[in-house]
């Protein structure tokens, strides 16, 4: 298990690179993460739900990903709020003071997570396991379904992460160390410190220190990169990539919504050398752009009442009719449409809005999610959505994507103004083509068409080079193997 001192150190992706360092070396590994909370979710092979985290794990693991993985997901709705995922189907919405009260609830989850952790032990090996935020919030220990419990039911060797980056790594590493129970603290096989930035050199006499201090070895320091590109967990970075219109290229920005989700279905677009892409809600920034990408959003009508709020509607309405392409997928198709009706209150108070306008579409919400991998005439995606969505009035359908299984999906008015509910149709080369085809005087010169899947797989082989060479693998294997 990789155990982290607090939140965003970097679990998930030394997970990821140790499914890959796994697999590299002969084994058959599998990622495990009890309870995930995230807005960004994925769509198994048998059309249920699980955190994106652990579908790139798995990517990386080289093995289809399954609820198993990681069968407790929490999807934030509100500050209190949560939708409840559990074996990949959603039973219902929870207060977060309800979900974390003791005794609270006609399922018990800690049954439901080590059941599914046990069947996935039967058929991988190793299970590489990560945590949740701290393992030092003494105050949940006794409800702990991910951290330190889990580790205790599959007998796990935890190696703890901590970031150098963000300072105080001494205390961090040793605080969450020292705050443990004696039985727990005998699990804490190791550390890892993550994000180290500088010559390596300056951290020898720091790295003994620590293991003096915690009775445990420092088995790597894996220093900060930014040449490799792994699919994020966590929204934090969006804001980051911000940076508006780029001459030469073709210009795609990413409307912010307050509950984007599913925001990894831009990181093949990110990659591309004909496209600069940016996340933003600045209306001149809007207006500078070639091509407007609504996203998936956790919460629709919200998302639509505050996008009329704060100008942005108009600001894309505007963009289109001086030639802006654009597409939505997921929640942001059904904003484009005439109208998103919540009659049975599913989201809210709210029971109608008008949405974009820009497709002739309406939108019912129901308390019933389609979750399903699909395949259609560009390539691969997959559904995870609430609501119903069919043409409005007498207007005649236009889908935008043919499925495999005979039925269609999206609607399209024409090639600048379309919408789909299949998540990670950016992935395929041929659908990025035709969203770009308008502008193929600007991208002319800028690049060829990008393999996304190839470039990912890449990106997972880098990662595991850099873990090797900054861990001590060799003491790692000895830990696994030691009874």
């Amino acid at each position: 298990m990789f155990a982290g001192t607090g939140s965003d150190v970097g679990k998930s992706i030394i997970a990821a690179a140790f499914c890959r360092i796994f697999k590299q070396d002969g084994y058959q590994p599998a990622p495990f993460k009890a309870q995930n909370m995230a807005l960004n979710s994925f769509a198994t092979p048998e059309g249920l739900e699980i955190g994106r985290a652990q579908a790139v794990q798995a990517e990386a693991a080289g093995i289809p990903c399954h609820t198993d993985m990681n069968p407790l997901l929490l999807k934030p709705q509100s500050d209190h709020t949560s939708q409840v995922v559990l074996n990949g189907k959603p039973i219902g919405n929870k207060n977060a003071y309800d979900y974390w009260r003791r005794g609270n609830s006609d399922i018990d989850f800690r049954k439901e997570v080590c059941c599914a952790f046990d069947r996935l032990a039967e058929r991988f090996n190793p299970i590489v396991m990560e945590g949740a935020g701290s393992i030092s919030e003494i105050n949940l220990r006794d409800r702990d379904l991910v951290n330190m419990s889990m580790a205790r039911h599959a007998h796990a060797d935890v190696i703890l992460v901590g970031d150098i980056d963000r300072g105080g790594v001494f205390a961090s590493v040793y605080g969450s160390i020292a705050l443990q129970t004696p039985e727990d603290r005998k699990l804490i096989k190791g550390v890892i410190i993550n994000k180290f930035r500088g010559d390596m050199r300056l951290f020898e006499e720091g790295r003994k220190m620590l293991e003096d201090i915690c009775g445990v070895p420092v088995l790597g320091v894996v220093p900060y990169y930014k040449d490799i590109h792994i699919e994020e967990e966590d929204s934090v970075a969006l804001a980051q990539k911000s940076m508006s219109s780029v001459r030469g290229k073709v210009n795609i920005a990413v409307v912010m919504l307050q509950h984007l989700s599913n925001y990894t279905d831009f990181d093949s677009l990110e990659q591309d050398s004909r496209v600069h892409l940016f996340y933003t809600n600045n209306v001149e920034d809007i207006g500078k752009a070639d091509i407007i990408i609504l996203p998936g959003t956790k919460s629709t009508l919200h998302d639509l009442y505050e996008l009329r709020r704060n100008g942005c509607a108009q600001a894309i309405i505007k963009a289109h009719r001086r030639g802006a392409t654009v597409l939505g997928i997921c929640g942001g198709y059904q904003l484009m449409g005439i109208e998103v009706c919540d009659p049975d209150h599913q989201e809210g108070d709210i029971e109608r809005l008008p949405g974009l306008g820009l497709l002739p579409i309406t939108t019912n919400m129901s308390n019933e999610k389609t979750t399903r991998q699909v395949r259609c005439e560009y390539g691969r995606g997959y559904e995870i959505h609430m609501g119903e969505t069919r043409p409005f009035g007498d207007a005649k359908p236009s889908p935008l994507l043919h499925l495999e299984d005979g039925s269609d999906d999206g609607y399209m008015v024409d090639q600048k103004c379309m919408g789909t509910y299949v998540h990670g149709i950016l992935d395929n080369a041929p659908f990025v083509d035709f969203l770009l085809s308008p502008f193929s005087e600007k991208i002319e010169q800028a690049g060829k068409p990008f393999d996304y899947q190839a470039f990912k797989e890449e990106q997972y082989d880098k990662l595991a080079l850099h873990v090797r060479q900054h861990v001590e693998m060799e003491k790692i294997y000895q830990i696994l193997t030691d009874d």
